[in-house]
C-alpha cells in the first residue's frame, strides 16, 4: 500500500528520513467466507450467493488467530466474500482484538445495518473499508445489483455515525477513471476518513475483464489529478488519508511529478521512496482464503503454499522452497524485460508480479500495468543526487 498523503505531508514539513522498512510478520488478508450477497464483475476470490464447502470452522478459525500471533503478524483484515455473511465474525473478531491484532473489515457495504455497525464496534475494529466502484450507475453497474451503491453508502454512514473509522476503496478502470475526482468529493463531503484507490489486478473474475484496466493514458491522468489534490490539501495543514494499492509504480510517478513541482527536494524524497520499499507480496502481505490455504497475496490463489489445518502459518510463510516465494523475497527480484531495466526499481520492487504472470506466464516478467515510459524508466532522477 503507498500512502500517499504520508509522503505529501513530509514533501511540505522534511525532517529525517524513515529507516527501510522491515515488518516482523506480514500484514494478512484473511477470505474469512467465499459466500456474498453480490457478483461484482472484477471479484478477485469469484464469490457467489451460494455456500462454500470446506470452510474453515469456528474453532479451527480460532487456531488459525493463535498461529498468526505466532508469526508475528501485526494486523488482520478481515474479508470475503461478504465477511458480515460469517455467522462467527464477532466470536473471531472478539478473539483477534484480545490477541492484539490491528484489526480491519473489508466489506461491499450493502449488510452494514445499525446492528452490526454496533457490533463492529464494540468489537474494536480499527477500520472498516467499502468498495464504491464510481459514482451511482457505474458502480451498480460493477456490482451487478441495482441499488448496491445506495446501499453501500448508507453502510458507510452507518459505520461512520456509530463511530468507527471508515473508507472508500475505488477501482481504477477505463470504465470509472472520469469519476474519480466526483468520487473524493462524495467521500470528503460525508466526512469519510480515507480514500484507497487500488490499481486493476488480473485475479478472479478479473482475469476475464483485463479489456477493464485503465489504459496507461487514463491511468496517468487519474493520478496526476490525486497527487495535485492531495498536496493541495497537505499545503492547507489536511492532507487527509489517501492511499493507493496494486501498483507500485505510483512511488516512481510520484517522484516525477516531484522532480516537476518541488525539483529541490528530489533527492530526499526520493530516498524516502526507496525505503518505503515498493510491492511486499510475499513478504510484508499475505493471504488465507475460505479454506485455509496460504497464498503470496490475495490475487495468487492459483498458487498455494500450504494450508493452516496441515501446516502451522509462520512455517508455511517462512518456507521459500517455492522458487515464486524465494524470487519475491529475494532483493533484488529476478526481473526482465523493462522492469530488470529500470532505474527506479529500488522504489518499486519490481511492482505487480501477478499481472506479469497473468498476461506472459512469468512471474518475472515486465509488469503490464507499470504506466510510466521508457524513457522515465531509464532516468535515474534524483539517484544522482543522492549518490
Amino acid at each position: 500500500m503507498f500512502r500517499l498523503s504520508r509522503f505529501m505531508e513530509a514533501l511540505r514539513d522534511g525532517g529525517p528520513v524513515p529507516a527501510p522498512r522491515k515488518p516482523a510478520g506480514p500484514v494478512v488478508i484473511w477470505n474469512l467466507i467465499r459466500r456474498c450477497n453480490l457478483n461484482c464483475k472484477h471479484c478477485y476470490s469469484t464469490s457467489a450467493d451460494t455456500d462454500f464447502k470446506g470452510e474453515l470452522s469456528t474453532a479451527e478459525a480460532l487456531d488459525v488467530l493463535g498461529q498468526l500471533k505466532a508469526a508475528r503478524v501485526p494486523a488482520l483484515i478481515l474479508s470475503g466474500g461478504e465477511p458480515l455473511l460469517r455467522a462467527d465474525l464477532y466470536t473471531i473478531a472478539a478473539r483477534a482484538r484480545a490477541l492484539g491484532f490491528h484489526l480491519s473489515l473489508s466489506s461491499n457495504g450493502t449488510l452494514l445495518d445499525a446492528g452490526h455497525a454496533a457490533r463492529l464496534a464494540a468489537c474494536g475494529f480499527d477500520y472498516v473499508g467499502v468498495s464504491l466502484d464510481g459514482l451511482p450507475a457505474t458502480h451498480d453497474r460493477f456490482r451487478r445489483s441495482d441499488d448496491a451503491f445506495r446501499q453501500a453508502l448508507d453502510g458507510l454512514r452507518t459505520a461512520r455515525n456509530a463511530g468507527l473509522r471508515v473508507g472508500v476503496r475505488m477501482t481504477l478502470t477505463e470504465q470509472n477513471a472520469r469519476e474519480l475526482p466526483a468520487l473524493v468529493a462524495l467521500a470528503e463531503g460525508e466526512g469519510i476518513d480515507k480514500f484507497y484507490l487500488s490499481h486493476f489486478n488480473y485475479a478472479g473474475r478479473g482475469r476475464s475483464h483485463r479489456a477493464d484496466d485503465a489504459r496507461h493514458a487514463a491511468t496517468r491522468t487519474a493520478l496526476d489529478w490525486l497527487f495535485d489534490h492531495v498536496w493541495a490539501r497537505a499545503r492547507q495543514g489536511r492532507a487527509g488519508d489517501f492511499v493507493t494499492g496494486n501498483n507500485d509504480a505510483d512511488g516512481v510517478y510520484l517522484l516525477h511529478w516531484i522532480a516537476r513541482c518541488e525539483p529541490d527536494r528530489l533527492a530526499d524524497m526520493r530516498a524516502r521512496l526507496v525505503n518505503w520499499g515498493g510491492n511486499a507480496t510475499g513478504v510484508g502481505v499475505a493471504n488465507i482464503d475460505n479454506l485455509g490455504n496460504v497464498h503470496p497475496d490475495t490475487m495468487w490463489w492459483h498458487v498455494t503454499l500450504g494450508n493452516v489445518r496441515e501446516r502451522a502459518f509462520g512455517e508455511i510463510w517462512a518456507d521459500r522452497s517455492d522458487p515464486l516465494m524465494a524470487g519475491l523475497a529475494a532483493s533484488p527480484r529476478p526481473l526482465q524485460g523493462r522492469c530488470a531495466a529500470c532505474a527506479q526499481v529500488g522504489i518499486c520492487n519490481g511492482n505487480t508480479r501477478v499481472r506479469a504472470a497473468a498476461i506472459t506466464g512469468n512471474p518475472w516478467a515486465a509488469d503490464p500495468g507499470c504506466y510510466l515510459t521508457d524513457e522515465e524508466l531509464a532516468s535515474p532522477l534524483g539517484a544522482e543526487v543522492a549518490a
